[in-house]
């Protein structure tokens, strides 16, 4: 029963100063300010998600059937080595990254895909690994014996049991993706970034946050598109979510 009524009170407590917030925000004019830079806001996030969809649609499209090549038998010997090789993109500051992509692409959308694809590979390709390599050896040794040979293995065995695991490094490669998008502004890509970093020079509060609310709602609205879509694709036996 405290527990209960402490939960109530921080409830009550909770709507209450979202009441006061908005009365304040609106006698401030603050929300006027917002509703000015919505234009912006709209076709700025347009050019966000282009980009987030370009470069991490070309990040699952490459990482998930490297990390398959990579845990192959035969491939034992270098796949960590190769992991350190794509490791680079996640070392290196992604501003960095976006700037040599700069150096030899150009200026604009194709050297900030490229530099978002570099950064999104990592997670994809290794969790598609760490996902392969972790099915259990008793359920390929029962599929072995069943006459499936190594591609029918890995489409009816492997990849059924790892789905799990490779949509769990999507979902945190584009979240990390939509929310990295931003610095593409600073090479000419476009996208919210153009609010947050301009409103940052002009040090304009509201412009700031009119670029960087969106973007956080952004990355919130795709993780539970690929969470959503996790659950229902991946098979109920091997879907904590589901059991």
């Amino acid at each position: 029963m405290p527990i209960r009524s402490l939960k109530g009170a921080l409830r009550i407590a909770l709507l209450i100063a979202i009441f006061f917030l908005g009365v304040w925000s609106q006698s401030s004019g603050v929300i006027d300010d917002f509703i000015f830079y919505l234009p912006d806001v709209q076709f700025l996030a347009v050019q966000h998600l282009w980009l987030t969809l370009m470069s991490g649609g070309l990040a699952i499209l490459v990482a998930i059937p490297l990390g398959v090549l990579l845990s192959r038998p035969s491939m034992a010997r270098v796949a960590e080595s190769a992991m350190q090789v794509l490791n680079v993109g996640t070392t290196i500051p992604t501003l960095a990254v976006l700037a040599l992509s700069m150096s030899f692409l150009g200026i604009g959308t194709v050297p900030a895909v490229f530099g978002l694809f570099v950064a999104t590979l990592l997670p994809i390709t290794r969790n598609t690994y760490a996902g392969l390599k972790g099915v259990n050896p008793a359920l390929m040794e029962a599929a072995s014996g069943i006459g499936m040979s190594p591609a029918q293995r890995l489409l009816r065995v492997e990849m059924p049991n790892a789905l799990y695991v490779i949509f769990a490094g999507i979902r945190t490669a584009l979240t990390i993706n939509v929310g990295t998008v931003p610095l593409a502004f600073l090479i000419g890509a476009g996208g919210l970034g153009e609010l947050i970093f301009t409103g940052i020079d002009l040090y304009d509060p509201v412009m700031m946050l009119s670029g960087a609310i969106p973007t956080a709602l952004l990355a919130i609205v795709v993780d539970a598109i690929v969470a959503t879509t996790a659950f229902l694709v991946v098979p109920r036996g091997v879907n904590p979510s589901r059991s």
